[in-house]
């Protein structure tokens, strides 16, 4: 079994629901202070990034300082049929730990509206149902709870498992959320039929499981012929160059293009070959776009680079992240940050403009 991870969208998203309309957005919120008698600077920055399909959004966001990273929080909401649906998935990244879960749902029906709201802490669990209604002149509304802050996970309550599925990119990628009285316990992504190039024969599935302290990936062969174009393999030959001797895979990619952003993810596990985009990681995932801004040219690219045994949230250790925009036909203006999570936090900003004439 190896540590990687291929097709995570911990970034990207926290549930999924099946649809083919597909829009990935966000922003990067970022505010810098220099004090030039220290001198000191702090950094105030929030990444927002949402996948929305089929009147569903699912959102990560993302806080950091000049310390590290200080938040990650996954949303989504949508409606099932008649119900509508809300979900807050809250983390420390510097524990590691799961912090919060709650879950809203309403109902309307005949005039009557049905609300639902869950919420799970480490060992605490409370579920408060309520309903409101107007009859004439008289206005009524019932509210029940079960379990309290403090009060441990009772009324029975054991856990939760919640699976589905959802295209991303070019693959159907299916997933299974785990939840028991302590919190978050795993959520695991599968994808099958990815094509071997030069090998029609056979195809590969993978199945990506994370906690918030560890990764996994298990990738077995299978004989089911897919279209997922979009994939790359990487294939080394232990055996030294041989036509036919022992394949080993060591790594996998995937690039797409959702809505006019770009998406690309890379893992890698091999002792050698490792593409120098990597650098010292074995995985990065990394969104980009290039726009039309208020006066020219916008371009916008931001990486989050893996490291297998971190000490943060997910094994996430390092960000990068730059903008470039053209003010004017002779005024272009870039901005770019390095935030080190694994030691030293905020390392590197770099502000830039050239000017023509």
């Amino acid at each position: 079994m190896k540590r990687a991870l291929v097709l995570s969208l911990a970034v990207v998203l926290g549930l999924g629901i099946a649809s083919f309309a597909q829009t990935l957005s966000g922003s990067w919120e970022t505010y810098i202070t220099i004090d030039p008698a220290g001198p000191t600077i702090e950094l105030d920055s929030t990444l927002t990034v949402t996948y929305a399909l089929s009147g569903w959004a699912f959102t990560s966001e993302t806080v950091i300082d000049e310390t590290g990273w200080l938040d990650q929080v996954f949303t989504a909401s949508g409606a099932l049929g008649a119900f509508t649906l809300g979900s807050t998935l809250d983390f420390d990244p510097i524990t590691p730990a799961f912090e919060s879960w709650e879950v809203t749902t309403g109902l309307s029906i005949a005039g009557v509206a049905f609300d639902a709201t869950f919420t799970l802490t480490p060992g605490d669990v409370s579920l408060v149902l309520e309903g409101c209604g107007t009859a004439g002149l008289v206005d009524l509304c019932v509210e029940i709870t079960f379990g309290a802050v403090g009060g441990g996970c009772d009324f029975d309550w054991a856990g939760i498992v919640i699976s589905g599925s959802f295209p991303f990119c070019c693959a159907d990628v299916g997933f299974e959320l785990e939840l028991d009285c302590d919190g978050f316990e795993q959520i695991c992504f599968t994808a099958t039929g990815i094509e071997i190039p030069g090998i029609a024969f056979a195809t590969l599935d993978a199945e990506l499981c994370y906690t918030v302290q560890t990764k996994t990936l298990v990738v077995e062969p299978s004989f089911d012929f897919g279209g997922d174009a979009c994939f790359e393999i990487y294939l080394t030959d232990p055996a030294g160059g041989l036509l036919f001797g022992d394949i080993e895979v060591v790594g996998l990619g995937l690039s797409c293009t959702i809505g006019g952003v770009e998406f690309y993810g890379l893992s890698y596990w091999g002792a050698a070959g490792k593409p120098t985009i990597l650098g010292d990681y074995w995985e990065m995932y990394q969104i980009s776009t290039t726009d039309d801004g208020c006066c020219g040219p916008f371009a916008f690219d931001i990486a989050v680079y893996f490291l297998e045994g971190g000490a943060r949230l997910f094994d996430v250790s390092f960000l990068t992240a730059s903008m470039e925009i053209q003010l004017a036909s002779q005024f272009t203006f870039s901005m770019g940050i390095d935030i080190d999570f694994e030691v030293t936090g905020f390392t590197n900003w770099i502000l830039g403009f050239i000017v023509t004439w």
